[in-house]
């Protein structure tokens, strides 16, 4: 659908227009369409959808551990689960079909405004799905750990990673001599360069991360995880000044509830303005991954957006501090996937059929695809609401 959406302070790459943003073919248009829906959305601001960019999808359904002293690494963490996957609600969760779990993680994404996730996993037939509810990181290489038997072999995969793609690995996930060493052992195996892509990183001394800089390597940064697993994260300022850092939220069972609740923690211990954690949630997040036309609304991109209400100040101010329930809108390819209910009319006119639902008690429609009853089961705080119990709210800051 073409549309227009115009009144809105457009944010991207820290830059903010209030020139119309246009969308052709589900893309950001330089021109302006002949035809096009058009969206008043004075009042309100439009960010690219953000980039998460460590995710397992597949387990956000499964119980966490139980909260314990902190580890000194994750592989600590990984023995003390062994246990827990005898829980008989574990072992339930985990026996509900991959294709399922993997859709609910997508979708416990897209309501917290994120648009396009680097899943590090086996790859699944599921996430070829033509409506999968998100975008994903493809092409690229990946490995466990270094000490955990999982996944590709750490050198192999690493040698198969072509030059333009990242690859991914776990490192350096504790606050140990074992996780204190993982940089080493991994530049010993030849796997240190502009390709490499490192999850978590707390036990980088001073040292490992300007060889990461200077390697042209990048990390991505998981507070919340970091916190819960092991009671300490990184410092993350010299990594993103020199752009070499992402955000991610890693899973349920271990981290937040979804990227922006990781925005809130990092906006607590990292020592970063809102502008900088935006930047590692959209664009610098997306140049991590190699994947330019994400985390930015510039012409040729997917119109993949979310809709805030402009709480004065910093623009960044008014996303950063907000949960999923304070979103107005989130949209992929120019359509809407869930909005506020005074967004009625932009579902009818691009031919998405919504349903009713609550969101943690507040009223929003949902497109159908996404309001499977299998998958809304999974997610807490969701539910899908009887026709006519949400209110339609004309006028209530939207002129369509």
């Amino acid at each position: 659908m073409d549309a227009i959406l115009h009144g809105a302070a457009v944010v991207s790459e820290e830059i903010v227009s209030r020139e119309p943003l246009l969308i052709r073919d589900g893309r950001v248009a330089e021109a302006q369409p002949v035809r096009g829906y058009s969206l008043d959305l004075r009042g309100h601001l439009v960010f690219p959808g953000l980039v998460n960019a460590h995710e397992h999808l597949h387990v956000n359904a499964v119980p966490p551990l139980p909260r314990q002293q902190p580890f000194p690494n994750s592989y600590a963490w990984i023995e003390a689960f062994q246990a827990h996957f005898r829980q008989p609600e574990v072992a339930a969760a985990l026996q509900l079909p991959k294709a399922l779990r993997l859709r609910h993680g997508a979708l416990k994404n897209l309501l917290a405004g994120v648009t396009c996730v680097a899943h590090h996993d086996p790859w699944h037939a599921e996430l070829d799905a033509p409506d999968f509810p998100v975008a994903l990181l493809r092409g690229h290489g990946w490995a466990y750990a270094l000490g955990w038997d999982y996944g590709p072999p750490v050198q192999a995969s690493f040698d198969a990673t072509p030059a333009g793609s990242p690859w991914l690995i776990h490192l350096a996930e504790g606050t140990d001599e074992v996780a204190r060493a993982e940089l080493a052992q991994l530049e010993r195996l030849g796997c240190l360069d502009a390709r490499t892509v490192l999850a978590h990183g707390v036990g980088l001394g001073e040292q490992d991360i300007a060889k990461v800089i200077a390697s042209g390597a990048a990390v991505v940064w998981c507070p919340a995880s970091n916190l819960t697993l092991l009671g300490r994260t990184l410092d993350p300022r010299r990594l993103h000044a020199a752009g070499r850092l992402a955000l991610g939220s890693d899973s349920r069972l271990s981290g937040a509830r979804d990227l922006l609740e990781e925005l809130c923690v990092a906006s607590v211990v990292g020592g970063l303005r809102s502008t900088d954690l935006l930047a590692m949630a959209t664009h610098q997040g997306a140049d991590v991954l190699r994947m330019p036309d994400h985390g930015r609304l510039s012409p040729g991109a997917p119109a993949d957006l979310v809709i805030v209400a402009d709480a004065g100040g910093a623009p960044a101010d008014s996303l950063v501090g907000l949960s999923r329930v304070d979103l107005r809108a989130v949209a992929r390819h120019g359509m809407p996937c869930i909005a506020d209910t005074d967004f009625a009319d932009w579902f009818e006119a691009a031919g998405v059929e919504a349903v009713p639902v609550l969101l943690d008690g507040r009223p929003k429609l949902l497109a159908r695809s996404l309001a499977d009853p299998a998958l809304l089961a999974l997610e807490p705080g969701l539910q899908a609401a009887a026709v006519g119990a949400v209110p339609r709210l004309a006028q209530a800051g939207v002129h369509a």
